[in-house]
């Protein structure tokens, strides 16, 4: 629900080791807001950022963009990494998954507003904490842009094709939620990926700082 510079800032300290490269996603703050979001064309719009050698790192809605990217751009990456993408349809069938899915598809559906109501819900959803006091003018700005995204848990990842990239994969998740452990699990087992669980910092387990920048700096470094 934030724009790339927040979402990312604990990583700032890699700075000083790897070129850091942090697009806003279009209709997050400053940028003006959309009326619809689907990850197929942000993983076309992404490709202006993918320079030979890229390292590839999303996480949530980023996540699966990511991967969606990372055959079309697969000449220019040296890695993928994700963290708890919501690609849930990876993992259709299980009842975790489906439950999850379906407590996803109220939330958006059954939202009281754009704004401040279907934030709340969301955050409680994902079990993330909910910020106190008034929430700023950019976060319910970044609810909206939230509210008019294309389901995650609908994408078709093309699992047998980003396997057979020729770069390394990792899956990262955050040990707080059965269902994004498990879609985590499998994409770990469809696509050959290297697998770690970082607790403490639930979804959004980048926001740890220097666990998960030192987890990403040696398996970017592995891979150049």
């Amino acid at each position: 629900m934030v724009n790339g510079d927040a979402t990312w800032s604990a990583q700032r300290p890699l700075a000083d080791r790897f070129e850091l490269v942090i697009p806003n996603r279009r209709g997050f703050p400053p940028g003006p807001e959309v009326e619809s979001v689907d990850f197929e064309d942000e993983a076309a719009w992404l490709g202006q950022f993918v320079e030979p050698g890229t390292h590839l790192v999303g996480h949530s809605y980023g996540g699966v963009i990511s991967l969606l990217a990372a055959v079309p751009y697969a000449d220019r990456l040296r890695s993928l990494t994700v963290i708890e993408p919501p690609c849930f349809g990876v993992a259709a069938g299980d009842l975790r998954v489906d439950a999850y899915i379906e407590r996803s598809e109220r939330i958006w559906t059954e939202r009281p507003d754009e704004g401040e109501g279907f934030l709340r819900s969301f955050l409680e959803g994902v079990g993330a904490p909910v910020p106190p006091g008034r929430f700023s003018d950019a976060l319910l700005q970044g609810a909206r842009t939230l509210a008019v995204e294309r389901y995650p848990w609908t994408a078709q990842i093309p699992l047998a094709e980003v396997r057979a990239t020729p770069f390394r994969k990792l899956v990262v998740s955050g040990a707080h939620s059965e269902a994004f452990d498990v879609v985590c699990d499998v994409l770990e087992q469809e696509l050959g990926a290297e697998r770690a669980v970082l607790p403490g910092a639930g979804h959004s387990v980048q926001r740890l700082g220097e666990p998960f920048n030192e987890l990403l700096a040696a398996f970017i470094e592995q891979n150049e």
